[in-house]
């Protein structure tokens, strides 16, 4: 990727789970500028789902701001093994939706998409949990391991 590539972190909530689906990505520009979107979604839905259209969303958006190249952090493990072809099983409930999500990706000249840790992803989970209402989750860092 060059240096022209937009970054996003995106997460989803769903609350209860299945429920209302919360939207949150930080989508940041080439020059670092950055653009965070708290969204609630129409419907009620499960995370996965709503780790889905968060992706959508900040891809949309990202599109819609001249991005042609893209490089998208994800902490749900299911979504991004679904949508690079490493998961084991199909998610069949949402085949419809990832399908729609890989024909988005494709649009981009170049789009890499890469799991990271939750810890790595707070912002994005603060926006997604408060578009339904919620507060942050607790900032503690993941505890370091003695040798």
């Amino acid at each position: 990727m060059s240096t022209e590539a937009w970054t996003i972190y995106c997460d989803g909530s769903a609350v209860p789970n299945p429920g209302l689906m919360g939207l949150g990505a930080v989508i940041i520009a080439p020059d670092g500028r950055r653009h965070p979107l708290s969204i609630t979604a129409e419907g009620r839905g499960c995370n996965n789902e709503a780790e889905l259209r968060a992706l959508m969303t900040a891809m949309q958006y990202a599109g819609q701001h001249g991005a042609t190249e893209l490089l998208i952090h994800c902490d749900n493990s299911v979504v991004v093994q679904q949508l690079l072809g490493t998961a084991t099983e199909p998610f069949l409930r949402l085949t419809p939706l990832f399908d729609e999500v890989r024909t988005v990706l494709q649009s981009f000249t170049s789009a890499r998409l890469v799991w990271i840790p939750r810890h790595r992803n707070r912002e994005a989970d603060a926006l997604a949990r408060a578009a339904v209402g919620l507060m942050p989750k607790s900032t503690a860092a993941p505890a370091r391991r003695r040798r």
